[in-house]
C-alpha cells in the first residue's frame, strides 16, 4: 500500500475541459496531515505511517491521546489513521502530508461513509417489487412471507428485511484527479464520491 491523505468533502460542481465539455467534479479539502507516529517492522511487526487530521480542542481528547500526540509535538487532532507502507526510509516526520503527494491525472481510491437514509422499507432498501395496487389488495408494501412454517420454524439470519439504510463505509475506485490547488489544499476529482458535504474522506493512490 501507499501513503494517503485525509480530507473533507466540500461539494460538487462542474468545470469545462479544453473541448468545451462539462465535467462533473467533486472538490475535496485535503490535509495537511502531520505525521503522528512511524511504526516499523522491528518495533510493531509492520511498517506503517500514522497521520492526523483536523485540529480540535484539548478537552475533546483523553490524556493518553494528548500524550501520544505530544511525543511528536503535534496539537490536539480529531482523527488519526494509519497507512501501511512497504518502506519508511523516505519518510520525514517533521514534514506534513499535503496535496503535493498527488499529481494531475493521478488515479485514486476514495473512501467515505455513504449518506444515511434512516429506517427504510423493503422497496427502498432492497428494490423489492410491490404488491398489487388494486382495490381490495392488502399487500401494497408489506413484506410477505419471510420463511417456512414448521421447518425450519424460524427466520434465517441475513434475510433481507426493512431496517437502517446507508451510513456504510464505501470505497470508490479509479477516480481521476482533474486539478490540484496547492495553495488552498484542494483536490478536484472527476465524478462523485461517497458521503455528504463535510464528511471525512481517505484518499489513496490506486496501486
Amino acid at each position: 500500500m501507499s501513503i494517503g491523505i485525509l480530507g473533507t468533502k466540500l461539494g460538487m460542481t462542474q468545470i469545462f475541459d479544453e473541448t468545451g465539455n462539462a465535467v462533473p467534479v467533486t472538490i475535496i479539502q485535503a490535509g495537511p496531515c502531520p505525521i503522528t507516529q512511524i511504526k516499523t517492522q522491528s518495533t510493531d511487526g509492520y511498517n506503517a505511517i500514522q497521520v492526523g487530521y483536523k485540529e480540535t480542542k484539548t478537552k475533546n481528547l483523553t490524556k493518553a491521546e494528548l500524550g501520544h500526540l505530544a511525543k511528536t509535538n503535534n496539537p490536539a487532532l480529531r482523527v488519526l489513521q494509519e497507512f501501511i507502507v512497504n518502506t519508511i526510509d523516505s519518510i520525514e516526520t517533521d514534514k506534513p502530508i499535503t496535496v503535493e503527494l498527488f499529481n494531475d491525472n493521478d488515479i485514486v481510491n476514495i473512501q467515505g461513509y455513504s449518506i444515511g437514509r434512516g429506517f427504510s422499507g423493503y422497496q427502498k432498501r432492497h428494490n423489492f417489487a410491490r404488491g398489487p395496487m388494486s382495490h381490495g389488495s392488502k399487500n401494497h408494501r408489506i413484506p410477505g412471507s419471510i420463511g417456512a412454517g414448521s421447518t425450519p420454524g424460524r427466520v434465517y439470519p441475513g434475510t433481507r428485511m426493512a431496517g437502517r439504510k446507508g451510513g456504510n463505509k464505501v470505497t470508490i475506485r479509479g477516480l481521476k484527479i482533474v486539478k490540484i490547488d496547492s495553495e488552498r489544499n484542494l483536490l478536484i476529482v472527476k465524478g462523485s464520491i461517497p458521503g455528504r458535504p463535510g464528511g471525512l474522506l481517505t484518499i489513496t493512490k490506486k496501486v
